[in-house]
């Protein structure tokens, strides 16, 4: 069993250097999707910038969620959450992923399953690291587990419903603005 320590003042699950190198890569890869699924987010659908930090993103999931089973492993009694939590994000970016790139129909399948892998991975940040932040250490444990999905979960819904604006004007007839609706049949 590996035991805990304080590296540069903040606790380690150990100071085995299998398990910081692990770490070490896992906090990298971390802070890469924390900032590229941000961009994705940010940036205009479709275009290259967002694809570019999409790609990005989901790789640095899979590196985040390989390294999460890996550390867990070391540590399973201590660490078991965090794979179960990072097993739902890969879960989820892969159907987010392969949503778009077996070309589906709208975006929600997309947007939700992106969304919902940045959702847990920030969830397994804060359950494993709140209560060692300034701020954050002043909350109940359980608001590790709720604040990232009471926050996420409604800007995923607004995401999702714009999609679905944005295809249904895309695909809406052609008309001049005041004039009647079409019926069927064409007639009015």
């Amino acid at each position: 069993m590996l035991t805990a320590s304080r590296i540069l003042g903040d606790q380690v699950g150990s100071t085995a250097p299998v398990f910081l190198a692990f770490l070490a890569i896992h906090v990298i890869a971390g802070l890469t999707a924390v900032a590229t699924g941000a961009i994705a987010a940010l940036s205009g659908k479709g275009s290259p910038r967002h694809v570019r930090a999409g790609h990005w993103y989901y790789g640095a999931i899979t590196v985040v969620f390989t390294t999460a089973t890996i550390i867990a492993a070391m540590r399973w009694q201590q660490d078991y959450y965090l794979f179960i939590i990072g097993a739902l994000a890969f879960t989820a970016a892969t159907i987010g992923y392969q949503h778009r790139r077996r070309h589906r129909p709208g975006d929600t399948g997309h947007i939700a399953g992106m969304g919902t892998a940045y959702v847990a991975m920030l969830t397994a940040f804060y359950v494993d690291n709140g209560p060692r932040l300034p701020l954050w250490d002043r909350l109940p444990a359980l608001a590790f587990w709720l604040l990232p999905s009471a926050i996420g979960a409604p800007i995923i819904v607004r995401a999702v419903l714009r999609a679905r604006h944005a295809t249904d004007a895309r695909h809406a007839p052609d008309r001049l603005p005041g004039s009647p609706e079409p019926t069927r049949g064409g007639q009015l």
